[in-house]
């Protein structure tokens, strides 16, 4: 496996020049995956736990960057109770009793980091990788598609404190910036894991910005309903998916970045996004909004030596897939290295209706084994026909990664309307 920094490098789109406009994938007057992320995360020494975490905190309480605290088993905030996490402070998840930090109903977690010292959740491990820990979960009061308003995780929780969803969709759960989640994601019964991230029915007045997950067993980031704004997200090499949304969420992602590795996947639902109306039809309220996600400026690469291989070795599949009832508006981003680039739901009727639901505008769609299929169908023809329009103005590529994404500075001007540069090397 190519050294994933060597992929960092060739593949993050980041401007570099103030002068510079970048049109598509992760953008930003300078670096701003500079200081507070971490992509080698396995060999970073946090230090020793001096205090525990475990069971519940129903008072406001105050985690001290002084110390450094250990999650042991599901630890609850309750009792509309607010933990506050100093920028630099370290949480540990404990390896033996899978810790996990839940944040229930009414309580809120404010978790403000510093780009020169954010937040960390790592594991204890002596080795770390995925699933490790459990990862944070945030349960709100905002709206889901589900009968009844609300719902209950499916992930082995306490049934007391395993409630979500509400009407208020302008609620506030606290704020999480500047954070990084390491080597999250434990595995429960079945084929189910925890995410290093779930945030189900949270309102639009929850801050969510610069938060890294990183080597997650389960999906990185899991959006269940609500409505949130989310930006300069960063998944790395997540077993499942990177970013989910489902339950009639209405979402806004932005500046965000993905990249994917074929031998971390766990299995063949594995995506960059995925965009699901609901979890089961039988549960949802049709009369409730189904899922609704704006994604700009996304950056999505797929880190394969050898693509060609890795996609007939089945390793690579789609970087994007959209379920029944569901809709997707995507600008001005990038998906490089994938089989295909998007895949829609058979279920799905390819219609004008439909198709207003699925936007694809100024997308760089490179290096891909196809660029918009329907699953269980080989003949793309008419979508990518549709999608094609100069209209949209997307650009199909099929360079290598090297190629495509040039060092761009010294006021040069590109081929095309990407402007990009490597990250520094001083990361």
């Amino acid at each position: 496996m190519k050294n994933i920094t060597q992929i960092i490098w060739i593949v993050l789109l980041i401007v570099c020049d103030v002068n510079a406009q970048q049109e598509k994938g992760i953008i930003g007057s300078s670096n701003w995956l500079n200081n507070w992320t971490e992509f080698k995360p396995n060999i970073v020494d946090y230090g020793e736990a001096n205090q525990i975490l475990a069971g519940s905190i129903s008072v406001n309480t105050k985690l001290l960057k002084r110390n450094i605290y250990v999650l042991q088993g599901d630890v609850y905030v309750t009792n509309n109770a607010i933990l506050t996490i100093e920028p630099g402070t370290k949480i540990i998840g404990d390896f033996q009793s899978k810790g996990a930090l839940i944040i229930t109903k009414g309580a809120s977690l404010i978790a403000d980091g510093l780009e020169t010292d954010p937040i960390v959740f790592t594991s204890n491990a002596s080795t770390k990788k995925a699933g490790d820990w459990g990862g944070i979960i945030i349960l709100g009061d905002a709206p889901i598609n589900k009968f009844g308003n609300y719902s209950s995780l499916n992930l082995e929780l306490d049934p007391n404190f395993n409630t979500y969803g509400g009407t208020n969709s302008v609620s506030s759960s606290g704020i999480i910036r500047y954070v990084r989640i390491e080597f999250a994601g434990k595995k429960i019964k079945g084929n189910n894991n925890f995410s290093g991230l779930l945030l189900a029915g949270l309102g639009s007045k929850t801050i969510v910005e610069n938060v890294m997950v990183s080597y997650c067993g389960g999906n990185s980031f899991d959006i269940f309903g609500g409505e949130l704004n989310l930006n300069k997200m960063v998944s790395l090499r997540s077993k499942k998916d990177d970013f989910k949304f489902t339950q009639g969420t209405q979402c806004r992602i932005d500046n965000s970045l993905a990249i994917r590795s074929s031998y971390v996947s766990s299995d063949s639902d594995s995506r960059c996004v995925e965009v699901l109306g609901y979890e089961r039809k039988e549960e949802t309220d049709f009369s409730k909004k189904l899922t609704v996600v704006t994604a700009t400026n996304l950056t999505m690469v797929n880190d394969s030596e050898n693509l060609r291989a890795d996609i007939q070795a089945g390793l690579i599949k789609s970087a994007v897939y959209i379920g029944e009832n569901a809709s997707l508006l995507f600008k001005r981003s990038v998906i490089s290295g994938f089989n295909p680039a998007v895949l829609l739901d058979s279920n799905i009727e390819i219609n004008d209706k439909n198709l207003k639901k699925m936007q694809f505008e100024a997308m760089y769609f490179n290096n891909c084994n196809g660029n918009i299929f329907t699953e269980n169908n080989t003949n793309n023809e008419d979508l990518e026909s549709w999608y094609g329009q100069s209209v949209f103005f997307n650009v199909y590529s099929k360079g290598n990664n090297s190629e495509t994404f040039i060092d761009f500075s010294n006021d040069k001007k590109p081929d095309y309307r990407l402007q990009l540069s490597k990250i520094t090397a001083s990361k």
